[in-house]
């Protein structure tokens, strides 16, 4: 019998996690904290990391606040920072509402293009509902070019 390697867990190097109400302020607001987080973790303002992750979380974000909102409940933002990649997690109160990835019918359709743009910036992306139905997780994970540190240039 042959020893199977363990398998390597990814380091963490960094969260950050806010509640936001589900209004359009609520993403606004989770876009300029995500910016000032991904700037206090050596990303500059703009950085193409920086700007990669603020409109992956203005896009989840304001599909959570179109998409997903329940009345009473707010929606979550985490990002986990790891060495080759920022995950960003937005959870939003409607597990029944899951994001279809689609093209506009219509050029001139002004809605419709946000998974476009996440899935242009991130390498991956998903959504995980939880099995009670209460919320789902959508997140997308984008590429920090030759690994970072926290607070690293």
């Amino acid at each position: 019998m042959s020893a199977k390697p363990p398998t390597q867990v990814p380091v963490t190097l960094g969260t950050f996690t806010q509640l936001y109400s589900s209004t359009p302020r609520g993403a606004r607001l989770a876009r300029r904290l995500v910016a000032n987080r991904m700037d206090v973790w050596g990303f500059g303002y703009d950085g193409e990391v920086s700007e990669a992750v603020t409109l992956v979380v203005a896009e989840l974000a304001a599909n959570a606040v179109r998409h997903g909102r329940v009345r009473g409940r707010d929606f979550r933002v985490r990002l986990v920072l790891r060495e080759d990649v920022v995950r960003v997690e937005v959870a939003d109160g409607r597990a029944d509402r899951l994001p279809e990835l689609k093209e506009p019918s219509e050029p001139s359709e002004e809605g419709g293009r946000g998974l476009l743009i996440v899935v242009a910036l991130a390498e991956r992306w998903g959504v995980e509902a939880r099995e009670d139905g209460t919320c789902k997780t959508v997140w997308a994970e984008v590429a920090v070019p030759n690994g970072r540190r926290v607070g690293g240039s």
